[in-house]
């Protein structure tokens, strides 16, 4: 029954956390690539690289389904593994399809031409890379027309939430939040794309005051696994046990993991 989420390091635990809540029922295995995060940095083909490999111990975990947790892995890679690389019976889903939907208000699955929307500005606040692949235009084109986005790529943001130094990531976010603004003053809504960010939710948000609808990933993917494992049950692998996996120091990862979520966190290595 297990599920595999992967991520470059920890921020993918804010996406465990939903999912696991959403779906008690179900044994997730949560891989971590803490040893080459942050991914933001890295070019498209070493993301790549890095990913299918992670995705493949997932496989190999008992999953035949696996969450890319990660906003720069579902940017750079995604496509491409679903083209050439993913075995057949395994499935791998991206997280920037749940956050879109719920932006253009349109039902998980919808697959009819693209229309007009109510919202036409939109700013993006992602890694660099997801921001160089203009993953998520592209997503939105397929669903909505007239909408502009503006894009901001968050610098640091990711490094400093992972070392745990929170003061430096409100910084880094009003300061990119004002870079932003500089350019759109008044979008309507505004994506975090990145699992690290909904941590620095509320700092967005007050940067971007009341009027902005901020939008998060964690919460939108679990309803959409929900709704996916509803009406795809035999994605539901053979693996049985619940685990964290990562290619960093397992003892490292587990405190600082444990700090990130607040409870008890135990990874192994991977």
């Amino acid at each position: 029954m297990a599920v595999g989420i992967f991520d470059s390091g920890l921020g993918g635990l804010t996406v465990l956390d939903a999912v696991a809540k959403r779906l008690p029922e179900v044994p997730f295995v949560y891989y971590g690539d803490n040893a080459h995060a942050p991914y933001g940095v890295r070019n498209a083909d070493d993301v790549y690289d890095l990913t299918t490999k992670g995705v493949q111990r997932l496989f190999d975990a008992g999953c035949d389904l696996v969450i890319l947790a990660c906003n720069t892995a579902s940017a750079a890679a995604l496509r491409r593994m679903q083209e050439a690389w993913v075995p057949e019976g395994k499935r791998v889903l991206g997280v920037f399809v749940p956050l879109i939907e719920a932006l253009t208000e349109r039902q998980w699955g919808d697959n009819s031409p693209p229309r007009e929307v109510a919202v036409k500005h939109v700013a993006l606040f992602a890694t660099p890379a997801t921001v160089s692949s203009r993953a998520f235009q592209r997503e939105l084109a397929f669903r909505a027309i007239g909408v502009d986005v503006e894009a901001q790529p968050c610098g640091g943001v990711v490094d400093a939430i992972e070392q745990g130094d929170m003061i430096l990531a409100e910084a880094l976010v009003r300061s990119h939040v004002e870079a932003l603004q500089r350019r759109m003053p008044t979008p309507e809504a505004a994506i975090l794309g990145c699992t690290h960010y909904p941590l620095m939710q509320e700092v967005f948000q007050d940067a971007l005051g009341p009027d902005v609808a901020v939008y998060s990933q964690a919460n939108l993917v679990a309803e959409s696994l929900a709704d996916y494992l509803e009406r795809h049950p035999d994605k539901l692998g053979p693996g049985t046990e619940p685990g964290f996996l990562t290619t960093g120091d397992p003892a490292r990862v587990s405190n600082k993991a444990t700090q990130f979520l607040r409870r008890k966190i135990e990874f192994r290595t991977a």
